[in-house]
């Protein structure tokens, strides 16, 4: 079994590094209108991670209902690959997220880190609880997509990469705001 928790808690801890010092005005700046503040970097992956939640809550009642695609091994595998190579930290590829997904487009509280904090312990809850579904290879469809599906081991490798993808995200906006002289 991966130790998806211990990467969960390195990730939270150089998000507070990083970031645990900046005030609301830093949290929420941006370089331009196209690139998202860290506070809208932070909080992208709680909207993400928490849509996992009701998936693995149906799982675990046994009311999960799988689409037909998720049956299909190969494609399983290739999805899964697919999404996974997709939101690696190195950033090479840009991407634009679902709708869904989209994080508070006004200005983001500042104990958004806080809060972050606060989910990456909730986030580390519903892992630890699902490992018998992950031990048994378990298939979901991703919660942007019906017809994006992969197992439920992979869905935790592509939430941990995203986040890693995130901070390296937040990390450039840190660089931005350091090298601009108005702030």
């Amino acid at each position: 079994m991966k130790d998806w928790t211990l990467q969960i808690d390195e990730i939270t801890e150089h998000f507070v590094a990083n970031f645990g010092t900046l005030s609301s005005e830093q949290l929420n700046w941006k370089p331009n209108p196209q690139t998202w503040s860290i506070a809208q970097n932070i909080d992208h992956l709680i909207v993400v991670n928490e849509t996992y939640y009701p998936v693995l809550a149906s799982l675990k009642e046994g009311t999960y209902k799988l689409p037909f695609i998720g049956r299909v091994g190969f494609m399983v595998s290739f999805l899964g690959k697919t999404v996974l190579n997709a939101v690696k930290p190195d950033r090479k590829k840009k991407m634009k997220t679902f709708p869904i997904w989209e994080p508070a487009t006004s200005k983001v509280k500042n104990d958004i880190l806080d809060k972050f904090k606060k989910h990456q312990g909730e986030l580390k809850k519903q892992i630890e609880t699902s490992k018998d579904l992950v031990e048994k290879g378990t298939v979901i469809s991703s919660p942007a997509n019906r017809n994006i599906v992969y197992k439920l081991e992979t869905a935790f490798d592509i939430i941990v990469s995203h986040e890693q993808r995130h901070l390296e995200q937040a990390k450039e906006v840190l660089q931005a705001l350091t090298n601009n002289p108005n702030h």
